[in-house]
């Protein structure tokens, strides 16, 4: 029996020794873009990464022009929850964190900042539309109380942090430390580390932890490629663009059936457009006004107005997709570049294809039994009324309302089963030369 203990405590208290002398981790996930709902869920992962791993710290790396607020409240949430003390970090230099991202940035156990960047201006405004005087006042008030709850928690500067929210207030790194809004300036992750080894911080359910992160090996969190491509896709510009191709595709599909990769593709590129706006503020004359350019395209088509409805058609979906997404940040908006590159082309595309279905519907049909009307033969009987026409290279019975002699040529009024109903027509009054049968 000893002999089977002895071993196993062995081995314990090396695993002990070599746990004591490895070096900590840093897990880091970067925040880099507008702040959008997958935000949170890509916080949450790296925070759940950092637990198995057993990390010291999780680095939130800050670089952002904001975002929505229900999105970073939930990204908070996820902070402030997490078993695993979280540093907020502004990096690189020349970076930012501003409007949510300032939000973010306070809620950090520590909050830091690389030199030469900034953070502030987080007044809340209204997407979609403008706020009255009493609802403007109910949202800054709720965004200054909730950041007041946060920093008087962090112990920080919670008097200043709340002017970014009533004034816009901006501060750069410097600022922030000598008043109290962040805890540190780092040049990097490495040195950040090194900085905060051995600082107490209270988390925000009142225990306090002591940091050991001198030296600590990074690990970069790498969101998965669902993450990725949601995030991608919160781009409204991408998103106009999957929703054009996407409707393109699906039109093709329609004008064309059978093809079915055109259907597919563009059923697929919809449905992740459609996603993607869904989480963004729209703006409902913009998507008239895109409706309104695709009444015109059709218009266009059908209609000979000599190009001034395609014209119309093209300058009223620059605009809409313009005026598409309403948000006071620019990276939440269409470009105008993005704008007229998509539209331009798709608008000649388009007029192209409907030219195409609407002329394709006013030729004379030449195939089936309708086809038959209007072609010409050669009366191989006499017809009193009934007999035997040749036409189309085919011998078919035939009935006349007036007589026909042998030979004569025969125009098809009409066709009922398998006889066609004919009527003379005579050369000198126009009726075609007629090919007989040898």
């Amino acid at each position: 029996m000893q002999s089977k203990i002895l071993p196993a405590l062995a081995t314990l208290g090396l695993s002990f020794v070599l746990a004591a002398g490895a070096a900590p981790k840093a897990v880091v996930v970067d925040v880099d873009a507008m702040v959008h709902p997958v935000t949170a869920e890509i916080v949450a992962s790296a925070i759940a990464h950092a637990r198995a791993e057993h990390a010291a710290v999780l680095i939130v790396r800050l670089n952002t022009p904001g975002g929505l607020m229900d999105a970073m409240r939930e990204t908070i949430a996820e902070m402030l929850a997490s078993p695993i003390p979280v540093i907020t970090y502004v990096a690189p230099s020349g970076g930012r964190a501003a409007s949510a991202g300032f939000f973010i940035l306070q809620a950090g156990d520590i909050a830091a900042m690389a030199p030469g960047t900034n953070t502030g201006a987080a007044h809340p405004v209204a997407v979609g539309g403008e706020m009255d005087a009493v609802m403007k006042a109910k949202v800054e008030n709720d965004a200054a109380a909730y950041l007041r709850s946060i920093d008087t928690k962090r112990g920080r500067n919670a008097a200043l942090a709340e002017s970014a929210v009533r004034e816009s207030k901006s501060f750069t790194d410097k600022e922030a430390l000598d008043q109290h809004l962040i805890d540190v300036i780092a040049p990097s992750e490495q040195a950040l580390l090194n900085e905060v080894d051995g600082r107490t911080v209270t988390r925000f359910n009142g225990n306090t932890e002591t940091l050991h992160t001198a030296g600590a090996q990074i690990d970069h969190y790498d969101p998965s490629l669902r993450q990725r491509l949601i995030s991608a896709i919160a781009d409204p510009n991408i998103a106009l663009i999957l929703l054009v191709i996407g409707a393109l595709c699906i039109y093709v599909e329609f004008t064309s059936p059978g093809m079915v990769a055109p259907g597919v593709i563009g059923a697929i590129l919809l449905l992740l457009g459609l996603s993607a706006i869904s989480v963004l503020p729209i703006n409902w004359l913009g998507a008239a006004l895109l409706l309104l350019a695709l009444v015109l395209f059709a218009l266009e088509a059908k209609f000979t107005a000599h190009g001034v409805l395609g014209v119309g058609g093209a300058i009223s979906m620059v605009l809409g997709a313009v005026m598409l997404i309403s948000s006071p940040t620019p990276e939440m908006r269409i470009h105008w570049s993005t704008a007229i590159a998509l539209t331009l082309p798709f608008s000649a595309i388009t007029v192209f294809l409907l030219s195409l279905a609407v002329r394709a519907k006013r030729n004379k049909v030449v195939t089936g039994s309708e086809g038959m009307v209007g072609e010409t033969g050669s009366a191989i009987t006499p017809l009193a009324p009934e007999g035997k026409i040749f036409v189309r290279g085919e011998y078919w019975d035939a009935v006349s309302p007036q007589p026909v002699p042998a030979g004569a040529p025969v125009r098809v009024t009409a066709i009922r089963k398998l006889k066609l109903t004919v009527e003379p027509i005579s050369p000198e009054n126009g009726g075609p030369h007629v090919v007989r049968p040898a």
